[in-house]
């Protein structure tokens, strides 16, 4: 009898055969939580930050999605405000990022077109 034909519960020890469960009641969490700790404390060390508190990872995944909300929506008058009406771009170019840099008082980093 081949391996992947028994009613074993446990895996066979083959790659891809072992007990699968279904992927039932799935937690629903903000997408913000995908930044995760080692992420913000590279960030911190990039910008020379040599000790990190514990309030500072929620603090900072607060900012960052306020950020972010407002960089996109920026982004997104800029692609509708384009010269031709009927053209419906969905693809959002460095050259839109550059450009919204003229409208929010926080400048990002200036890309090459």
């Amino acid at each position: 009898m081949p391996p992947f034909a028994s009613n074993n519960p446990k895996p066979t020890g083959l790659r891809g055969l072992g007990v699968v469960k279904g992927r039932r009641h799935k937690i629903v969490r903000d997408n913000i939580m995908g930044v995760t700790r080692p992420a913000i404390r590279r960030l911190a060390r990039r910008g020379g930050v040599y000790r990190i508190s514990a309030e500072i990872y929620e603090e900072t995944r607060i900012v960052l999605k306020k950020r972010l909300t407002e960089t996109i929506r920026q982004v997104i008058l800029i692609m509708d405000s384009g010269t031709i009406p009927s053209n419906e771009r969905k693809l959002v170019t460095t050259r839109d990022v550059s450009s919204m840099n003229f409208h929010i008082p926080f400048p990002y980093y200036v890309f090459k077109s």
